[in-house]
C-alpha cells in the first residue's frame, strides 16, 4: 500500500468495501512494462480497469488501447483517445458493433473464425485484421485457452481468405493466459506465430505484425517471473524465430498496469466456526465474488491480505463473501492464515486489487451496490 492510499483511507474513512487506486503507480507500472519490450507498441487492455481516471492517465502517456466492446471504444474516444490508437481485440463481435467501430475510425480488428471474417469483410471493408491462434494456457493462473483462437493451419488459411475478401491481413495474435507464471510460454507462442508467417509466405502473403496479448504476471502470494525476465524471453524468442526480419509487435498489458496500484478496504462482518473439532475459522467480508472478486474463482487469484493485527499469532481460515450464495467463497483451500486477534468490525486490506475488480462487480446481487472506487 502506498503512502497516498494510506493517507486517503485514514482521512476519508469511506464506507466499505471500496477500491482506492494510486494513479502514480499506474504511471510507474506503464513505464516498467514499456521497458520490457521497447520496440513493441502498448495497447492497454481496457477491460482490466476502464475507469476514466486510468484511461486519461494512459492517454497522456500516448498509450494505445485494446477494446473488448463498442462500449469500451466509445469510452476511450470520449476521453480523447484517437481512433487509430484503439484496436478491437475481441474475436466475438456483433456485425452492428463492427460497423459502428469502423464508422468511428477503428481500423484494426481481431478474429479467429471464418464467420467472424465474413462479418468484418462486409462491415469493415479494407480494414486491418489479425487472426488469433490457440495457446495451451499452461502456466497461467487465469487461462484463456479453447474459447479463443484457432489452430495454425486454419489461421494461415483464414489470413489468405482475408486477403481474398479485400481486407488487410496484418498478422497473428495470441494470449498465453492471464497471470502467466511460465515465461517460456511466450517463446512457444511466438514460435507458433512464426510458423503461420512461414505458411502464408509460401502462398504469397507476407504478414507483418504479432500481437502478443497480455499475461504479464503480478506477484500476489507466490513468486512469479519478473517483468524483466518476461521481456528478455520475448526479445530472445523474436530474435530466434524471426532472425533479422522482426515483425511489428503489440503487447496488451492490463493486470500489470493497474493491479499493484489498487487496494480494496473491506470490513470483517462475521467470524465463525463450523464445528468444535475443526480449528478453521470462517471469516466473512463485506465483499465477495459478486462484489468484484470474481477472479477468486477456483482460488485462482490470491490477493495478499493485511490486517490491523499483523505480526501476532495466526491460525487457518476460510474466507467468504457476504451474499446468500453458496458459491461466494473466496478461499478455502489456499492455506490462508489470519491473526487470531482478528475480530468483527476490523478493516482489512486486499492488496494489488486494482485490476479486474470494479469491472467484475455485479450491478446489485442480493441488493449490494457495485464496488465503489476512488482514484487519487
Amino acid at each position: 500500500m502506498t503512502p497516498k492510499i494510506e493517507r486517503f483511507l485514514a482521512e476519508h474513512r469511506a464506507d466499505t468495501p471500496c477500491l482506492v487506486v494510486d494513479l502514480d503507480v499506474v504511471v510507474e507500472s506503464y513505464a516498467r512494462v514499456r521497458d520490457t519490450v521497447p520496440d513493441a507498441s502498448i495497447s492497454y487492455a481496457v477491460k482490466a480497469n476502464p475507469a476514466r481516471e486510468v484511461l486519461e492517465t494512459l492517454i497522456a502517456l500516448d498509450s494505445g488501447f485494446d477494446a473488448a466492446s463498442m462500449f469500451e471504444i466509445e469510452t476511450c474516444l470520449s476521453l480523447g483517445a484517437p481512433p487509430e490508437s484503439i484496436i478491437y481485440g475481441n474475436t466475438i463481435k456483433k456485425s452492428a458493433d463492427i460497423e459502428a467501430a469502423y464508422a468511428r475510425g477503428i481500423r484494426l480488428f481481431a478474429f479467429d473464425s471464418e464467420a467472424e471474417l465474413e462479418k468484418l469483410a462486409v462491415a469493415a471493408p479494407e480494414a486491418g485484421v489479425y487472426c488469433r491462434i490457440l495457446t495451451s494456457g499452461d502456466g497461467a493462473d487465469w487461462p484463456l485457452s479453447r474459447k479463443f483462437g484457432c489452430e495454425l493451419d486454419m489461421a494461415a488459411d483464414l489470413m489468405l481468405r482475408a486477403r481474398d475478401r479485400g481486407l488487410d491481413p496484418v498478422g497473428i495474435s495470441f494470449h498465453v493466459g492471464s497471470q502467466q507464471t511460465d515465461a517460456c510460454q511466450w517463446d512457444i507462442a511466438i514460435g507458433n506465430a512464426a510458423k503461420v508467417f512461414d505458411a502464408t509466405a509460401e502462398r504469397g502473403l507476407n504478414l507483418r505484425m504479432i500481437n502478443m496479448g497480455g499475461g504479464y504476471p503480478v506477484r500476489y502470494r507466490k513468486d512469479v517471473p519478473d517483468l524483466d525476465t518476461v521481456g528478455q524471453t520475448i526479445r530472445a524468442a523474436i530474435a530466434r524465430h524471426f532472425g533479422d526480419n522482426p515483425p511489428e509487435m503489440i503487447i496488451e498489458p492490463g493486470r500489470s498496469i493497474t493491479a499493484e496500484a489498487g487496494v480494496i478496504e473491506t470490513e470483517v462482518v462475521l467470524i465463525s466456526s463450523k464445528d468444535y473439532a475443526n480449528g478453521v475459522r470462517w471469516v466473512y467480508l463485506d465483499i465477495g465474488k459478486f462484489g468484484g472478486l470474481a477472479e477468486t474463482m477456483d482460488e485462482a487469484i490470491q490477493y495478499p491480505i493485511a490486517t490491523p493485527h499483523d505480526g501476532s499469532s495466526e491460525g487457518p481460515v476460510a474466507i467468504a463473501g457476504p451474499t446468500c450464495d453458496g458459491a461466494d467463497i473466496l478461499y478455502e483451500n489456499a492455506g490462508y492464515q489470519l491473526p487470531l486477534g482478528l475480530k468483527v468490525g476490523d478493516k482489512v486490506l486486499l492488496l494489488k486489487a486494482g485490476a479486474y475488480t470494479t469491472t467484475y462487480a455485479s450491478v446489485g446481487f442480493n441488493g449490494f451496490p457495485p464496488l465503489k472506487a476512488f482514484y487519487i
